[in-house]
């Protein structure tokens, strides 16, 4: 099975999706705030925040399920607005919610969808096959959709989202409600997607382990973008790698490390000297200091650091929560 091929050059140089100065409002709120992010094909992005960022409202748009208040959206190139079935055709969405038919059985479930897209019928009927193979479910494609894990439903669901060949699958918290295997078997899935058959794929999520597996990850506080970039990049943002010595003296420590010209502070682990390359630096750190020493330790930021330095108060609920003051998190 394979993903469609760009037909042209111009289609090839196209990005996967481009979202240029989107506003998106429910009545006299404003849920995003001139966002503009885009991927090029091949590409996984994430979009992270907690609930009422407005990582719903933007793939309501992407999705063509809901029409920007201001500025653009496009698909390979196709604007939602103005050309919402063409925009339609080029990619495949996972709601957050179960959208399978449970009485149906997997196979009519993906016929269903097959008749919405006007698929011929010789087509459909290879492609099925294709995807059952894929995600493993050949062996289930009689069962009835109620009988599923739902691990089991989310991988139908997706197969469902890649039946007519779309270029991108843009999903909404794909693995919430998930046990962790399950969770682990979709995004094993969704890599392979991007990794053999060049599939775009943009989600959103509040779990900070599910952000790392993007090329590229949006971080969005109250419909606004306050942090853009790679893991690595993001978390090189942050001052926050270090070397902590454990030592039998902390304070007699702290002292010979400031007369080396370090700035040591005493932490529960021993005592932290932060720097960009603490493995570099320990040889010079254990030199400077005339007391035994322990243990010794290097920490780096984690995309949990990350978070928490750009989501403000709103990560005193925790990514997963609404934020403190949902009132604040959007302005008419």
């Amino acid at each position: 099975m394979t993903a469609r091929p760009p037909t042209t050059q111009y289609e090839a140089a196209t990005p996967a999706f481009e979202i240029s100065d989107l506003v998106v409002r429910h009545g006299r709120v404003t849920a995003v705030h001139g966002v503009s992010i885009s991927s090029p094909p091949g590409r996984v992005t994430a979009l992270l925040g907690p609930n009422g960022a407005g990582k719903s409202s933007l793939l309501g748009v992407v999705s063509t399920a809901a029409r920007p208040d201001a500025g653009t959206v496009r698909v390979f190139g196709h604007d939602v607005r103005d050309s919402p079935t063409a925009a339609r055709r080029r990619l495949g969405f996972v709601f957050q919610e179960r959208t399978l038919d449970k009485e149906l059985s997997v196979e009519r479930n993906l016929w269903f969808h097959a008749r919405l897209y006007g698929m011929k019928r010789a087509d459909a009927r290879a492609r099925i096959s294709l995807l059952l193979d894929l995600f493993g479910l050949a062996h289930r494609r009689r069962q009835p959709v109620e009988e599923l894990s739902g691990g089991l439903a989310r991988r139908v669901e997706i197969a469902r989202a890649l039946l007519h060949r779309p270029g991108l699958i843009v999903l909404d918290e794909p693995t919430n409600g998930l046990d962790p295997t399950a969770r682990a078997t979709v995004w094993s899935d969704l890599l392979r997607l991007r990794d053999e058959l060049g599939v775009t794929v943009l989600y959103a999520t509040h779990y900070m382990d599910e952000a790392e597996y993007a090329d590229e990850i949006v971080i969005l506080r109250r419909g606004r973008v306050v942090r853009q970039g790679s893991v690595d990049r993001l978390k090189g943002g942050l001052e926050s790698s270090r070397l902590v010595v454990g030592c039998a003296d902390d304070e007699a420590a702290a002292q010979q490390l400031r007369a080396a010209g370090f700035e040591p502070l005493i932490e529960p682990g021993g005592v932290a000297v932060h720097c960009p390359d603490p493995e570099a630096r320990i040889a010079e750190v254990v030199r400077a200091l005339d007391v035994p020493v322990l243990a010794v330790s290097v920490h780096h930021p984690s995309m949990n650091d990350v978070y928490l330095a750009v989501a403000g108060e709103d990560a005193a609920a925790g990514p997963g929560e609404a934020p403190r003051r949902p009132e604040e998190a959007v302005t008419p």
